[in-house]
């Protein structure tokens, strides 16, 4: 009898091989950024190898491009969540022509933030910091404190709103 494992290993390889390319121009046609593309095609057979058990030679051309389609669409939630969110932003910014003044300003709230950091729970404060101050995107931190993918995302969600709703309080 064959090693499933193996067998499941070799699948992902061999459709690596033959599915990268197309899963790639398919990543860059619906985005438009090559890096941006390459590091979602990784994601996607990264993603297919937690589904081993799963794969079958005949559906894993479709789980494939299932989870590419699934990766690029949580991308593009996310870009035109930030594109708001920075849109909002400059309009509802007030511009000041003394820096002096911004500077103390933008100093002010990023000690608000620190002394709210450090009321919030372990985890969520390594995740925090780690998203917003050592710049690690959600796969970095998931793989870096071995918790899942979504685990980041709802303790990045939540920091967030503390940590919003703290800063709005004190204003």
């Amino acid at each position: 009898m064959e090693n499933p494992t193996m067998t499941s290993t070799q699948l992902v390889a061999d459709s690596y091989a033959s599915y990268h390319r197309s899963v790639y121009l398919y990543i860059y046609y619906r985005i438009n950024s090559k890096e941006e593309a390459e590091d979602l095609s990784q994601d996607v057979f990264l993603r297919l190898m937690d589904y081993k058990k799963m794969l079958r030679p005949d559906t894993v051309k479709y789980f494939i491009h299932t989870i590419a389609r699934n990766l690029v669409n949580d991308y593009l939630r996310r870009h035109y969540k930030k594109q708001e969110i920075t849109s909002y932003m400059y309009e509802h910014a007030v511009t000041y022509t003394n820096e002096t003044e911004s500077q103390i300003i933008a100093k002010d709230l990023l000690s608000l933030e620190k002394r709210k950091l450090q009321m919030l729970s372990d985890q969520r404060r390594k995740v925090y910091v780690l998203n917003r101050f050592q710049d690690k995107s959600v796969s970095e931190i998931s793989m870096s404190l071995n918790i899942s993918h979504r685990t980041v995302e709802n303790h990045l969600f939540a920091s967030r709103k503390e940590i919003r709703e703290f800063i709005k309080q004190c204003i």
